[in-house]
């Protein structure tokens, strides 16, 4: 491959970015381009804003890779500072920050999930979320700098995705951290250097804002770093303070924003200007903490925070008119429209703004797909499900067809989710590992829509005319009410939103606290995504200040001395507590373990020995054994005996019964893990645990219950490693180390640099820091005990081990043999005596009701001869109670009075066959019918008034209801009705 390298520049760039005398030859693993454009002749639909021809593409590792020397290439003519000759990748302006950073003392941590361990915030949607526990003081920094490029999701803005040049679902915030080392000096003047000579953007091109207040700053950007004072612009708190909440830390912000038109001036310039500036790198100064009566107080440990939006600085080095025409975005367009048969560069504002709505939301539900957030009706599940149909309709309208392999009939979004994958290896590696789980989610999605998609655009087409008409006779604003939205959410699977969209496109508003109240009790709404990472300091952090992390000696002890260092009632630090009360305390060392990756926490005694002999002067029952701030852990309990006091020396021991329990369902749980993968699918991942002392649930992600003969298969997988006496190893090591293994991490768990990993050889590979027994032969057998699904994609299986399981199989079997006993029968026949009763009990039910409908018969002739003649037809009616007679009794008697009344003739029949049950039927002859009356309609009206409903064909129809105490008037309405209907006088 020819490399032509055409910076102008020997100022050493990153090994990235390496440099040589221009036109020099040479080979560029992995055979990349460095500073080429397209001529004006490759230029087609558009890799940023043009594609290049079929022989140029970005690779992998940043920028121009071509697979011809004869390629007509033409020098980057960008009005750049150093680094003007670069043509900038996604990925290389992503790797250049994080170099950057690392090379002036930052670790280079990963990006966190999108699903947070934070219970108050919804999901990630900001890079400082993995880092707010240190912000907070509740837990040690691990580093004093840190960088990262961390997945975010907001939905608060859905409605501008696409119609903007900037607003995204999915994006990633680069962002430096600083955990009371540097500050506001060194982190305006990296931003500066890294903007302008990293990334070579000119100098006359960027803006400052300050807040107005914030002298330090102004004069930061000013003196030292040389901004002219007519671009640095001081603004109120609204834009330029941050915080975290009503109390909490806070701060002053200043941002860098591009100027895409300098041209226009300095004079009167509103930064605020969308068509005009672009903000792309905001830097928080973390240096008060915000008190309950608002006043300010400096933190004791000064952070900084920042985040510059990787799509923005895209936008700017890629010189492309909005984020979705970079290539971090733009191949994902270009697929969608190949596969609509549409070009982008020629495409209306319409087909472009669902292009774009694709490209975003498509990158959104794969990586949320891939941290284990399965489409649902509630919570992040209904995240996900939202913004899948919002394609699924959105390719519809642009006129994607099929799933691009000559299906006409298959779903899209797995071959556009194919190139979200392909783009994501240096995002998320886990996402390529994930492929099949995310393609298969994906499809049964969509399918699942598309059945019901054509159906419910019908109706909601006849539902938006219906209110258009309205609207226009009796001249009010026309509106969708909120029980036709609920039923095309809950019929059709329309999200409310969408609904919402559709009907604004159409002029019409929809009645969403109608929609509410519908809601209401079938299940509660998927609450927004907060836009807050809140923080709080309260008085835990003072707590616990002078207090060390805990020591746990439960890997290989049960018992040991500790030495009380801190005692809480109510939350409140006291220094005694005596006999009765409930306390939480606080060990310097421990044998007990704390609640975490899903096992729950130990149960035990500590004791205070005093005197002489050493004997027993206080007990404490610990109940429970939690982790706070941190790596402290919090004894839970209640003091049986004495009294308690800090400073005190503790004898502590674990129930080790309980402790066994424990051990033989972690690693219980772990072969499930694994037996899981052999037996449904390498796909299959955990999506949360409990360990419990007596039994064990596992919920996976998977889309079908499993059937008999896979259960059957996965215990038996299991008892036989159980039986095979595999000895466990735990072991700790690097956190790569371990993934680079195979290790596979726990759901929902976060972890340090060096990891515990627990391995069942040639079994089962997990990270894990719980407690596990030592030999698999200690687990002693497994037994599921029920398999179910509680979302959509989501299962979970219950089971027990160890003596748990030895305890419900000795119960079972004490339970068979009191069957056999009853049925008089050996164990192995009662499957055959149960199936023989079963057929007995059918057979007399038949005959019982065969009896009663023919005593409902006999029952029905009496009334025949006195049927009700109206004029002028002569029509025969009959309205009747039948007392009891069951509903299939009150059909056969009104079969039977149809026919003899003969035509014309109405029969409507009641009846409260008991158990609060009421049963209506109704009968017409064809003539009738004639008249336009329907059976269905006119049974389902008489059966509201019995609390019920019902319908059927026009000449036949049966209901029901549950308040046989209204069933007389009901009757009595049904005659009235019947009768005026007929008379004509109605």
């Amino acid at each position: 491959m020819e490399v032509v390298d055409l910076s102008p520049t020997s100022r050493p760039l990153s090994p990235l970015l390496s440099t040589a005398p221009a036109r020099r030859l040479r080979l560029l693993p992995p055979r990349c381009v460095v500073g080429l454009r397209a001529s004006p002749r490759t230029r087609g639909l558009g890799c940023v804003g043009g594609s290049l021809s079929r022989r140029h593409s970005f690779c992998k590792n940043g920028f121009f890779a071509t697979s011809s020397s004869s390629a007509s290439v033409e020098p980057a003519t960008q009005e750049l500072g150093t680094a003007d000759a670069v043509e900038w990748s996604g990925d290389a302006i992503r790797r250049r920050f994080l170099e950057f950073y690392a090379a002036r003392g930052h670790k280079i941590l990963p990006s966190s999930s999108l699903v947070p361990g934070d219970p108050t915030v919804f999901l990630t949607i900001a890079g400082m979320l993995q880092f707010k526990p240190i912000f907070l003081g509740k837990e040690p920094r691990r580093v004093p700098r840190a960088t990262t490029s961390q997945k975010c999701i907001r939905t608060n803005d859905i409605e501008n995705v696409g119609r903007t040049a900037r607003h995204q679902t999915f994006f990633e915030m680069l962002g430096n951290f600083s955990f009371g080392d540097y500050f506001k000096k060194e982190a305006t003047t990296w931003a500066w250097e890294l903007a302008t000579k990293e990334y070579g953007l000119p100098a006359e091109r960027l803006w400052i804002s300050v807040f107005e207040d914030d002298n330090e700053a102004f004069n930061i950007w000013h003196n030292e770093v040389g901004v002219p004072k007519e671009r640095i612009q001081r603004m109120g708190a609204e834009d330029n303070f941050w915080t975290s909440g009503a109390t909490g830390p806070c701060g002053p912000c200043s941002e860098i924003y591009y100027d895409f038109y300098p041209e226009r001036g300095s004079s009167d310039v509103d930064l605020g200007d969308d068509s005009r500036f672009i903000e792309f790198y905001n830097l928080v100064f973390m240096q008060y903490n915000k008190k309950d009566d608002g006043s300010l107080e400096p933190l004791k440990q000064m952070n900084i925070d920042t985040g510059m939006g990787l799509e923005r600085m895209a936008r700017i080095l890629q010189k492309v008119p909005n984020n979705y025409e970079t290539d971090l975005i733009f191949p994902i367009i270009e697929k969608a429209a190949s596969m609509a048969m549409v070009s982008y560069a020629k495409a209306d504002d319409a087909t472009k703004t669902n292009l774009k709505i694709i490209g975003d939301h498509m990158r959104a539900v794969v990586y949320l797909i891939s941290d284990g957030v399965i489409p649902s009706n509630i919570g992040r599940g209904y995240v996900v499900r939202r913004l899948i149909r919002r394609v699924v309709r959105m390719g519809r309208l642009i006129g994607i067809r099929g799933d691009g392999h000559g299906n006409s009939e298959g779903a899209f979004l797995p071959s556009l989710a194919e190139v979200v994958i392909s783009l994501s290896t240096e995002i998320d590696s886990d996402v390529e590992s994930r492929r099949r789980s995310i393609l298969g989610e994906l499809q049964r999605e969509e399918m699942r829509f598309v059945q019901t998609l054509e159906r419910g655009e019908k109706l909601l087409a006849e539902l938006l005319d219906e209110a258009l008409l309205n609207a226009g006779n009796n001249g009010n604003k026309p509106s969708l009410s909120g029980k036709n939205v609920f039923l095309l959410y809950d019929t059709y699977g329309f999200p409310v939103e969408i609904t919402a969209e559709i009907a604004s496109e159409q002029g019409v508003t929809v009645d969403i606290e109608g929609f509410d109240i519908e809601m209401e009790n079938q299940r509660k709404q998927s609450q927004a995504a907060h836009n807050v990472v809140r923080l709080s300091v309260g008085n835990e952090t003072e707590i616990v200040k002078n207090i060390p992390d805990t020591e746990f000696l439960g890997y290989d002890s049960l018992s040991a001395s500790a030495v009380i260092k801190g005692l809480l009632v109510n939350g409140n630090p006291v220094n005694e507590v005596s006999q009765g009360s409930e306390v939480e305390i606080l060990l310097d060392r421990t044998p007990f373990y704390a609640e975490s990756g899903g096992q729950v926490g130990d149960n035990g005694f500590l004791y205070v020995n005093g005197g002489e002999d050493r004997r027993q002067t206080t007990v404490i029952e610990i109940n429970d054994v939690q982790k706070s701030l941190g790596n402290i852990f919090v004894h839970k309990g209640m003091i049986k005996q004495g009294s308690v006091e800090v400073g005190k020396e503790v004898d502590a021991s674990v129930d080790a019964k309980l402790r066994q329990g424990a051990k033989a369902h972690h690693t219980a749980t772990h072969l499930l893990q694994s037996a899981l993968k052999s037996v449904v699918g390498s796909e299959t991942s955990q999506a949360g645990s409990l360990v419990a002392f007596d039994h064990l649930r596992f919920d996976f992600n998977f889309h079908r219950p499993l059937s008999e003969e896979e259960l059957t298969t996965i215990e038996a997988l299991i008892n036989q490693w159980i039986g095979n006496a595999a000895h466990v190893e735990t072991k700790v090591m690097a956190l790569q180390d371990a993934k680079n293994a195979g290790a596979i991490a726990m759901f929902g768990e976060k972890y340090g640099e060096q990891v515990r990993v627990v391995e069942v050889p040639g079994i089962s590979l997990e990270l894990c820091g719980g407690t596990h027994v030592s030999n698999t032969a200690e687990i002693r057998g497994f037994k599921i005990i029920s398999e179910q699904g509680i979302a959509s994609g989501i299962r979970r299986i219950e089971a027990v081990a160890g003596d748990a399981f030895v305890d419900y199989v000795c119960a079972r079997d004490n339970y068979m043999r009191r069957l056999c006993l009853s049925l008089k029968v050996k164990a192995e026949d009662v499957n055959s005596r149960v199936e023989t009763i079963l057929e007995e009990l059918r057979a007399t039910r038949n005959v019982a009701s065969s009896l009663r409908s023919k005593i409902a018969v006999l029952k029905a002739a009496s009334l025949a001869s006195r049927a009700t003649t109206v004029e002028p037809q002569n029509v025969r009616i009959v309205v009747e109670n039948m007392g009891d007679v069951d509903a299939d009794g009150l059909k056969s008697a009104a079969e039977y009075l149809i026919d003899t009344l003969k035509d014309p003739a109405a029969v409507i029949l009641g009846s409260s066959p008991g158990d609060g049950k009421v049963s209506l039927v109704a009968a017409f002859s064809p003539a009738i019918v004639e008249m336009g009356l329907q059976a269905g309609k006119f049974v389902s009206g008489i059966a509201k008034l019995c609390g019920g409903g019902g319908g059927g064909k026009p000449n036949f129809a049966q209901a029901g209801g549950r308040k046989p105490e209204n069933l007389p008037d009901a009757l009595e309405k049904a005659r009235a009705e019947i009768v005026a209907r007929v008379s004509g006088s109605s």
